[in-house]
């Protein structure tokens, strides 16, 4: 038995203006494939590098608001989390 959800996507994608965006989007992507598809080939050799580079950065970058300061007191670490030790 079909979800009402899903029935609802279904009469979109054959409908008259589901058929019409899918056409555009057929074609834009077409074209932009088309005019990007030298810059992709230059970049697939390089992906895995840019990928290992990336975790570091993505590791400073997401550790920004969680105050990893200086490691020697714990009980003003303790203080401002409400006296409650994260390990615990």
């Amino acid at each position: 038995m079909d979800k009402p959800g899903k029935s609802r996507i279904r009469e979109f994608v054959f409908s008259r203006e589901g058929l019409v965006l899918a056409g555009f989007l057929v074609v834009g992507g077409y074209f932009l494939w088309t005019e990007h598809e030298a810059h992709v080939k230059l970049a697939v050799p390089y992906l895995p590098y840019l990928l290992i580079l990336l975790c570091p950065l993505m590791h400073l970058f997401m550790h920004h608001g969680h105050d990893h300061g200086g490691h020697g007191d714990h009980k003003d670490h303790d203080s401002r989390h409400g006296g409650k030790d994260e390990r615990e």
